[in-house]
């Protein structure tokens, strides 16, 4: 069931940006290289970077403050469950990091902008043990995350 769920969201996920890149002007390759793209990337890596470093003070920049994390888990009988977090259990967390729980050169952190539309984005962080897909908003002048759903990798 878990796969098909997860397929279900992945060829909607598709969907949506195969319409948006028909649809709309921004979603060329070119606007992937706009001052908007490396502000969403800044964004994205102050979040994960931050998390690397325990440093809560960048995470927190990085995030709305009503921002919904979430991971479809399975229960003990096998049906899916949503985990969640908000802003400031994420802030939290990260303080109680400890940075030295990954080694520099192990963190993964490869963040791709999918798409801008005006003031919503989505992008892709692919980190060491999960990958997160956020969804991002012009807030106050500045980009933040508002959504992020996340899956963990297979275990090595």
């Amino acid at each position: 069931m878990r796969q098909v769920v997860m397929l279900f969201f992945i060829i909607l996920f598709v969907s949506v940006v195969q319409v948006n890149a028909q649809s709309t002007p921004q979603s060329t390759p070119e606007a992937q290289s706009t001052p908007d793209a490396e502000l969403i990337k800044q964004t994205a890596l102050d979040y994960i970077e931050g998390w690397y470093e325990g440093n809560a003070e960048r995470m927190e920049r990085a995030l709305h403050p009503d921002l919904a994390k979430r991971i479809v888990q399975k229960d003990q009988r096998g049906r899916s469950n949503l985990g969640q977090m908000g802003a400031l259990r994420l802030v939290q967390l990260t303080r109680m990091h400890d940075a030295k729980d990954i080694p520099k050169e192990k963190q993964q952190k490869d963040v791709t902008v999918l798409d801008i539309f005006g003031n919503a984005a989505s992008a892709k962080v692919i980190a060491s043990d999960w990958i997160d897909y956020m969804h991002l908003a012009k807030w106050n002048g500045r980009w933040v995350i508002v959504n992020v759903l996340w899956e963990l990798k297979p275990a090595k």
